[in-house]
């Protein structure tokens, strides 16, 4: 191996490695202590209902008909390829996150898929692996440092991001470097990866629309509390909703 080779290997690497480093100062500074009652759950609700209608009206006039364009234009098979695509990629997440909390079991299956449907399944367009009994489950570094002890801090609404609590607001940064797109070298691929994955998403929510009901606000705040919970207990609390938003 060449000295430049090597070289350019301890520089990709050291972003990664601070964001671990970053992540293991979180976890010691706020240990046990950023526990969220209900009557804190929300307390910063005036600003983030403001954030919240910024969001709400770019939503409005530019990401949802975007979305329904591309739900007009994309065939069925085609959308179902595309997030299964990101879905694969979302796999490494799973496997990094499954291994940091201890799950190996689920860490060897999140990894048993992506071979799987990264070969078999050409690419990931196609979920072979779910047929071979290779069930996916979501894991993220904001499960992570739940699994770690850390609380879930107050419901925080950044711009264009939308509402998460603290600490899996916090977690969007390590989040970043599992998602193989982010290693892209092309800007312009990685950044139509990035917005493609985003309008395929928000297409898949269309439908599901129809269940907010009441205060949009404080319908969306609560039901992503309730999946949060759902998700960090592996699906052992009982969520109303469903798997449709």
């Amino acid at each position: 191996m060449s000295t430049s080779h090597l070289s350019h290997s301890q520089d990709s690497s050291q972003p990664l490695f601070t964001v671990i480093c970053l992540s293991l100062i979180l976890v010691l500074s706020l240990g046990l202590s950023v526990q969220a009652s209900a009557a804190k759950q929300d307390p910063y609700e005036g600003l983030n209902r403001k954030i919240f209608g910024f969001n709400e009206f770019l939503d409005k006039w530019l990401l949802k008909p975007v979305a329904k364009g591309y739900r007009w234009v994309t065939p069925g098979f085609v959308d179902d390829g595309v997030s299964n695509f990101f879905d694969n990629l979302g796999e490494v997440s799973n496997l990094v996150n499954g291994g940091l909390q201890g799950d190996f079991s689920h860490a060897g299956t999140s990894t048993g898929r992506l071979l799987v449907n990264s070969t078999i399944g050409l690419g990931g367009l196609f979920d072979v692996a779910t047929g071979w009994g290779l069930e996916e489950r979501k894991e993220d570094f904001g499960q992570t440092l739940a699994v770690w002890g850390v609380g879930d801090g107050p419901y925080v609404v950044l711009p264009i991001l939308g509402g998460k609590n603290l600490r899996d607001t916090f977690s969007r940064i390590p989040d970043t470097y599992t998602s193989p797109v982010t290693y892209l070298n092309d800007v312009p691929t990685r950044n139509s990866l990035r917005g493609l994955d985003l309008v395929d998403t928000r297409a898949d929510l269309i439908d599901a629309e129809a269940l907010v009901s009441g205060d949009r606000y404080s319908f969306l705040r609560d039901i992503t509390a309730q999946q949060r919970e759902a998700s960090i207990n592996n699906g052992e609390v009982e969520d109303d909703f469903g798997d449709d938003f």
